[in-house]
């Protein structure tokens, strides 16, 4: 991991550096300051269980409760609650969407309505929660569209280029928060002796020399020509890039960490392999669109394979979509290998 430039005479919390990101802008009324530590302490939270999640299910195998007599809720659902009961009162929010949902979570009627939304993946990768591997959560803020009272599908449906803010937390060997307000791109790490996010990786760049690509190649068979080619042009072939090492998690924010901080690309693409989902498997709402926003603003880039991310206008609120990010240049070539064999 490159070391942070920290300026070691100031210790920086994030509730510090969102006050003063927002006395950067006079216009600004503190609703999206506070939305975003909102969002920072769900990820305390939902961060103090994540190193426990083992030992919860030993204790909960028992007639599914666990030593406390509560009811024991897997994980993912434990953090999909938590985003939400700590969003749906405060008023920042007209409604909230969530990845495990069909469709919009309102408002309760008792509480007031916001001028923004929220659209989170309460935990990405909690498929790999048994074996250990690191998990994340993602999340993405529109301004509204509508005009007032409950928030609408419309308020949802709006392209990426619309956020306001996004980002994702890394639960792994320390807890990490990344996020963008389309002011550069910073980290912060989580010190669990005070229970704070403090700032470890200001300003985030992707490095112009990459070092990793990330893809699941067990799908390379049921990949389209300029896919595969792509992938041999990462490997070195007919005078690709050299010196690329193949890493992949399988969570994409960890995948999309490493390479923010190192250099490179990962991407899932449309395959042939499941009939029933021809586009891939990543949503644009929940996963792509708030990581584009973040590889943009890191000098980085995403792409559907064909164009832009944050061009895309959604359709639905689970719309799925291939996706290619990281560094600019190698978004932009398997661009070309696209075009030039797949038409």
């Amino acid at each position: 991991m490159p070391k942070a430039n920290l300026d070691h005479t100031r210790i920086m919390t994030i509730e510090r550096h969102i006050l003063e990101e927002q006395s950067s802008h006079p216009e600004a009324t503190g609703v999206l300051t506070n939305l975003l530590y909102d969002i920072a302490l769900a990820g305390k939270v939902i961060a103090s269980k994540t190193t426990r999640a083992g030992l919860a299910e030993i204790l909960g195998r028992t007639e599914d409760v666990n030593i406390q007599g509560e009811q024991v809720m897997k994980l993912d659902r434990f953090a999909d609650l938590t985003v939400y009961r700590l969003n749906d009162h405060t008023g920042r929010l007209a409604a909230l969407a969530s990845e495990e949902h069909e469709g919009i979570l309102p408002i309760p009627d008792k509480y007031p309505k916001g001028k923004y939304v929220l659209l989170y993946d309460p935990l990405d990768g909690s498929s790999n929660i048994d074996f250990n591997v690191p998990v994340g959560t993602i999340f993405a803020i529109f301004r509204r569209v509508s005009r007032e009272g409950a928030g609408t599908i419309g308020d949802f449906l709006q392209p990426g280029r619309n956020l306001v803010a996004a980002g994702y937390l890394a639960y792994g060997t320390s807890t990490m928060l990344v996020y963008t307000t389309g002011h550069g791109v910073h980290g912060f790490t989580l010190d669990p002796a005070v229970g704070e996010f403090l700032l470890s990786h200001p300003h985030i760049k992707i490095p112009a020399a990459p070092k990793y690509f990330s893809v699941n190649l067990g799908y390379k068979l049921y990949w389209s020509e300029g896919v595969r080619r792509f992938t041999e042009y990462l490997q070195g072939a007919e005078g690709g890039t050299k010196g690329l090492s193949l890493r992949y998690i399988g969570t994409l924010v960890s995948d999309f960490h490493r390479n923010l901080l190192a250099g490179g690309i990962f991407y899932y693409p449309a395959d042939t392999k499941d009939p029933e989902h021809p586009s891939g498997k990543l949503r644009l709402l929940y996963e792509a669109a708030p990581l584009a926003f973040i590889a943009e603003q890191a000098g980085g880039y995403a792409s559907d394979g064909r164009q832009r991310i944050l061009d895309i206008q959604p359709t639905s609120l689970h719309q799925r979509t291939p996706l290619y990010i990281g560094n600019r240049d190698l978004v932009e070539k398997v661009e070309e290998l696209i075009r030039r064999y797949d038409g």
